[in-house]
C-alpha cells in the first residue's frame, strides 16, 4: 500500500478527502479530468472497487460527474462547494471549541481576537488556488497511463 493512505480512515475515505484537498488547493480545477478508478488502483496498489467507492462518494456529493465512455471529471461550482462546506465546519469544529475554552479559561475574546490578527500579520499572504500546481492525483494525460 502507498504511504499517502496510512491513515485510520479506510482508504475510499483517503482518496475521496486526497481529491477533495486538491480540488480546494487548486490542484484539480473545474472540468479537470481524474484518474480512472483502474488508473488509480494500479498507481496506488489498490483494489479498483476502493477507488470506485470513493468517486461515488464524490459523484453523490456532486463534486465529480462521470461522461460516458471519457472518464471521471471535476464538477463545475465544485471549489466553491467545498470551500463552503469547508467553512462550516471550521466554525463547528475547530472555532466554536475555541471560543469556549477561551470563556472557560477566563480568557477575553478581545485577547484572543488580537492574538489571531497577530498572527495573521505575521504570514505571508496564502497564494490564489490557481497559482497551486498540479498534483499527483491530476491525470494530465487525458486518461492515459
Amino acid at each position: 500500500m502507498n504511504a499517502i493512505f496510512d491513515g485510520r480512515d479506510p482508504i475510499y475515505l483517503q482518496i475521496a478527502d486526497q481529491i477533495r484537498d486538491d480540488i480546494l488547493d487548486g490542484a484539480l480545477k473545474e472540468e479537470d479530468q481524474v484518474m480512472s478508478t483502474t488508473q488509480y488502483a494500479t498507481t496506488y496498489r489498490i483494489n479498483p472497487a476502493t477507488a470506485a467507492k470513493a468517486f461515488s462518494e464524490l459523484v453523490d456529493e456532486g463534486v465529480l460527474y462521470k461522461r460516458r465512455g471519457v472518464g471521471m471529471f471535476v464538477a463545475t461550482g465544485a471549489r466553491a462547494a467545498l470551500a463552503a462546506r469547508g467553512r462550516e465546519r471550521f466554525f463547528a469544529d475547530v472555532l466554536d471549541p475555541a471560543v469556549n475554552e477561551a470563556r472557560r479559561l477566563g480568557i477575553d475574546l478581545e485577547d484572543v481576537i488580537a492574538r489571531i490578527r497577530l498572527d495573521a500579520a505575521a504570514q505571508p499572504p496564502a497564494a490564489a488556488p490557481d497559482a497551486a500546481t498540479h498534483h499527483s492525483t491530476h491525470d494530465s494525460t487525458g486518461g492515459q497511463p
